[in-house]
């Protein structure tokens, strides 16, 4: 079986139904995050992200016809941190907390629905939540600026609370990538609604292992797919051009019934668009946590140096951390 194959539809009714917390995290809750005792930030981040949890449970006043008045202080709580401090923990924890209803999604999903659905449509269909979760919240360019930042003003408006999670304070969202100067009304009025918590702490998915495992053999990879009938096998190459004629809000779909993906092949990705799908890609990969068997070159060196060295440079490593824990994941299989 071959994703490379498959040219899945996705209805924009599934999009919004699919806003929740992805399968690898469908158990978290507050009381299964465990603060690393060294790294106090953690449980300070906990407490906080509890107190807005109890925030949001008191019903709101009705402020109108159409909207409701958002809880006390600033409608958003922001949780900013390096990868893998247990971020996406606590965002979905407080999902599960929250009264409904609510939604939870990364930013590229939601920046997603609005091409699906338009603005306005958009803002129907999230206007009546009492929580929008977005995860990995970051500004690509200045469309999305501005997109971004007139969504949330619109459904703050209609009394909807909003948590993020992202590796970039929400002051400093956008540098490096373009002219923030340019837009900085719209960083500046996004930043305002969040108060930020910071999470510090070494990233939990390589605390007992620093590097990507050996790569397999290439009969290795087709043995291991060719022993579980929901597995997966492509090239690189060919995968990579699938994924380019797909559009990125299908990649979820790509993976509907796999139980893991085999790779040949694999090799550094020097197209900045194509490395940036390969980022939406491995993010689907790891919500579902399937394991990738992978030949070619070691999963950490699929972003050559300089785009690593780039504005997209968090993007690329977070997905390299992912990527790097699905692979040791298919390597002790």
């Amino acid at each position: 079986m071959s994703l490379a194959g498959r040219t899945p539809q996705v209805a924009p009714a599934r999009l919004v139904a699919e806003l929740v917390p992805p399968p690898r995290f469908a158990d978290a809750r507050f009381a299964t995050y465990r603060p690393d005792p060294n790294e106090p930030s953690q449980s300070a981040a906990l407490a906080a992200v509890q107190a807005f949890a109890q925030r949001l449970s008191a019903p709101p006043p009705r402020k109108g016809l159409f909207r409701r008045a958002a809880p006390a202080g600033r409608p958003g709580l922001y949780l900013d941190g390096g990868f893998g401090v247990g971020k996406t923990h606590l965002l979905t924890s407080l999902w599960h907390a929250a009264p409904r209803p609510a939604a939870y999604g990364t930013f590229v999903e939601f920046t997603h629905l609005v091409g699906a659905l338009g603005f306005a449509g958009t803002v129907d269909a999230l206007g009546s939540l009492r929580l929008l979760c977005v995860d990995e919240f970051e500004l690509d360019d200045p469309g999305d600026t501005v997109l971004l930042s007139s969504l949330l003003s619109r459904l703050v408006e209609r009394g909807v609370a909003l948590a993020a999670t992202s590796n970039t304070l929400p002051d400093k969202l956008g540098e490096g990538r373009f002219a923030a100067d340019d837009f900085l009304r719209e960083i500046q009025a996004l930043s305002a609604r969040f108060e930020t918590v910071r999470v510090d702490g070494p990233d939990y998915r390589h605390r007992d292992a620093v590097s990507a495992p050996a790569p397999l053999g290439p009969d290795a990879v087709r043995a291991r797919v060719d022993a579980d009938p929901s597995a997966t096998l492509d090239d690189w190459p060919a995968l990579l051009d699938h994924l380019a004629r797909l559009h990125p809000s299908r990649y979820g779909a790509l993976l509907d019934d796999v139980s893991a993906v085999g790779l040949t092949g694999l090799a550094p990705v020097t197209d900045q668009n194509t490395a940036l799908r390969v980022v939406v890609f491995v993010d689907r990969l790891y919500d579902r946590s399937l394991p990738v068997f992978a030949s070619g070159c070691p999963v950490d060196q699929i972003f050559p140096p300089d785009l690593l060295a780039g504005g997209y440079r968090k993007k690329y490593l977070r997905a390299l951390s992912r990527l790097t824990a699905l692979a040791r994941e298919g390597s002790s299989g």
